[in-house]
C-alpha cells in the first residue's frame, strides 16, 4: 500500500465517514483508519438478549471515573462508529442553541457560527441520510431551506392514539425525524421492513441510515479511497517545528504501522479524539498536541438523559415506536423560565432488555412477566441539556488509561421534565403512578457509561486561548490538523447530536475541498 495520502481520516462514524464520502469525488487520495471492523451481519443483530444483557456489540474498553473506579463505556468500534447502534433520530439544534442561553445552573455559551451558517448543511445532511419528517408542527422548529427529503413515518395505532391524545391536551407533537430507508408507499421494494429492533440494535438488512451504509461504503466505490480496518491510532507525529502533523502511528492487526498524510482529520469521538491528541504530546506540544490552551479534554458533555417506561392501560403491540417527538417544554414552562428539553419516543421495550438493564432486580422474575410488562410499555426518552464545565474532562496517563471525570449539573430541569411528562400521563391512557425510570441500554449502573451523545473536549472558537479549533475545525496550533466529530461542540442543546455532526462534516468538507483544489 502507498502510505502517503492527501487526507487521512481517523474514525468512520458520523463525522469521519460523512467527510470521507464528501471528499471522495475530489480524486484526492483518502485513507480511512478505523479502529474496529465491519459489524458482523448475523441473526443475533436482532436478538434482544444478545444485544442487551450480553452486550454483544459493546466494545471491550475500560475507562475510569473521577474516583478511579473502572467501568465499561457503551462505545462501539465498528465501521460506521456509534451510528451502527444509534436510534437514527436526526434532529437539528434549535436556532437559539447557537446563541448564549441562560439555564437553571448557568450559561450555555454562544457558538462561533450561527444557525444560518449551518442550515444549508443541515439540509444536505438530511438529504444524504434519508431523513423522514414534516416541517411546521414543532413550535421550536428553526427555519429550513426546504422540506424533509422523505415523508414522515406513519404512526402505528397505539402511537397514533398517543399522538392524538397529546394534541388534544393542547400540546404540539410532531413526527420524529427518522433516518431509515423506509418506503411505506411501496413496501415490496422498501429496504426497511419497519421492525422492532432498530433503536439500540445494529440493522441486519442495512436499512438504518448509519455512516457505514450511507457514507463509507459509497466512498469506497471511488478508487482513491482506502479503508484500513482494525487500525487503532496510537499517536500523531509532527515536523520538528511542531507546526504540522506528518504521520499517524497506528496498530494494525497487532503490528505498528506508520501512515503519512498532508491533511490529518481526527474523528474518534469526543473522548477518544481528546485521548489521541493528549497521547501525542511532544517537545513542542508538551501538554498534548494542539493543547496550548489547556482545553483538550475539557467541557465533556453527554446530556442529562432519562429513559422512561410508562405502563399503558391497554396493550402496546407497536413494532416501530420511535415516531413522535415533543418540544413544547424545550425552553421551559409557565412558572419555570429555564430550558427543560426534548421528549421523544424510544424503540419498543422487549423483556430481555429489562434483564440487561436491571440484572439484580429482575433476577427472580420470570421472563414471561418481563415480556408482559414490555407488552404494555410505552417508552419515552427525555433529554435535558448538561452545561459545559471545564472540570468535566477526559485525561490520560502515560499508559493511555482514560479517566472521565464528570459531575452532573443542571439536574433540576431534568426533574421538571420528568414531572411534566408524569403529570400528562393520566390523560394519555397511562397509569401515572407507573412511570418507571430506566437506564436504557446500560448493563452497568454508572451513568457516565452511557456516552452515546458525548460531545465537547475539543471545542471550536475564534480565540486560541479558550478553544482548541478554529471555525473550520482546524487546530489553532497546527496547519493541517482537523477534528471532525462531536468534539467541536461548544454546547450540546437538548436533541441528539448526530445530525449536527454530519452537517458540520459536510461544512468542513467544503472547506477542505477548497484547500485541496
Amino acid at each position: 500500500m502507498d502510505k502517503q495520502f492527501d487526507v487521512i481520516i481517523i474514525g468512520s462514524g458520523a463525522g469521519g465517514g460523512t467527510l470521507a464520502r464528501h471528499l471522495a469525488p475530489s480524486g484526492k487520495s483518502i485513507l480511512i483508519l478505523e479502529r474496529g471492523d465491519w459489524l458482523k451481519r448475523e441473526a443475533l443483530n436482532w436478538n434482544a438478549t444478545a444485544v442487551f444483557p450480553e452486550n454483544r456489540y459493546v466494545s471491550p474498553d475500560t475507562w475510569y471515573d473521577r474516583n478511579g473506579q473502572p467501568f465499561q463505556p457503551q462505545v462501539h468500534y465498528f465501521v460506521g462508529g456509534a451510528t451502527k447502534m444509534f436510534g437514527a433520530a436526526l434532529f437539528r439544534l434549535r436556532r437559539e442553541d447557537f446563541g448564549e442561553v441562560r439555564h437553571y445552573d448557568g450559561i450555555s455559551p454562544a457558538w462561533p457560527i450561527t444557525y444560518e451558517d449551518l442550515e444549508p448543511y443541515y439540509t444536505k445532511a438530511e438529504q444524504m441520510y434519508y431523513v423522514h419528517g414534516l416541517r411546521g408542527q414543532d413550535p421550536t422548529e428553526p427555519p429550513a431551506s426546504g422540506p424533509y427529503p422523505c415523508p414522515p413515518l406513519s404512526h402505528e395505532p397505539r402511537i397514533q392514539q398517543l399522538f392524538d391524545d397529546i394534541a388534544a391536551a393542547g400540546y404540539h407533537p410532531f413526527p420524529a425525524p427518522s433516518a431509515i430507508m423506509l418506503d411505506e408507499s411501496n413496501m415490496a421494494y422498501s429496504t426497511c421492513i419497519r421492525c422492532q429492533t432498530c433503536d439500540g440494535f445494529p440493522c441486519l438488512v442495512h436499512a438504518k441510515s448509519d455512516a457505514e451504509v450511507i457514507a463509507v461504503r459509497p466512498a469506497l466505490e471511488f478508487p482513491n479511497v482506502t479503508l484500513v480496518r482494525n487500525a487503532q491510532a496510537l499517536r500523531l507525529e509532527t515536523n520538528p517545528a511542531g507546526t504540522s502533523v506528518t504521520s499517524v502511528v497506528a496498530e494494525v492487526e497487532g503490528e505498528q504501522d506508520v501512515f503519512r498524510g498532508d491533511i490529518i482529520v481526527v474523528s474518534c469521538g469526543a473522548a477518544n479524539s481528546a485521548k489521541l491528541l493528549l497521547m501525542s504530546a511532544n517537545d513542542k506540544h508538551p501538554n498534548g498536541l494542539a493543547n496550548g490552551s489547556d482545553q483538550i479534554g475539557r467541557n465533556y458533555m453527554f446530556h442529562n438523559s432519562q429513559a422512561v417506561l410508562a405502563i399503558s392501560i391497554e396493550p402496546n403491540p407497536t413494532m416501530f415506536q420511535k415516531t413522535i417527538a415533543l418540544n413544547d417544554f424545550y425552553f421551559g414552562i409557565d412558572g419555570f423560565d429555564f430550558p427543560m428539553g426534548n421528549i421523544q419516543m424510544m424503540g419498543k421495550s422487549l423483556g430481555p432488555m429489562f434483564r440487561g438493564e436491571k440484572p439484580i432486580e429482575t433476577a427472580l422474575l420470570p421472563m414471561r412477566l418481563l415480556d408482559e410488562i414490555a407488552y404494555h410499555a410505552v417508552d419515552f426518552w427525555l433529554t435535558t441539556e448538561d452545561l459545559p464545565d471545564p472540570n468535566n474532562r477526559v485525561t490520560v496517563d502515560r499508559s493511555g488509561r482514560l479517566t472521565l471525570s464528570y459531575t452532573p449539573n443542571n439536574q433540576v430541569p431534568a426533574k421538571k421534565l420528568y414531572e411534566k411528562l408524569k403529570s400528562m400521563l393520566g390523560h394519555l391512557g397511562m397509569h401515572p403512578e407507573h412511570l418507571i425510570p430506566r437506564h436504557a441500554y446500560m448493563k452497568t449502573e454508572i451513568p457516565i457509561a452511557g456516552c452515546a451523545h458525548q460531545t465537547g473536549t475539543c471545542r471550536f472558537g475564534r480565540d486560541p486561548r479558550t478553544s482548541v479549533l478554529d471555525v473550520n475545525c482546524k487546530a489553532h496550533e497546527l496547519d493541517n490538523l482537523y477534528v471532525v466529530d462531536t468534539s467541536f461542540f461548544v454546547s450540546i442543546g437538548a436533541v441528539n447530536p448526530s445530525l449536527t455532526a454530519i452537517a458540520n462534516a459536510l461544512r468542513v468538507g467544503d472547506h477542505l475541498l477548497e484547500r485541496l483544489a
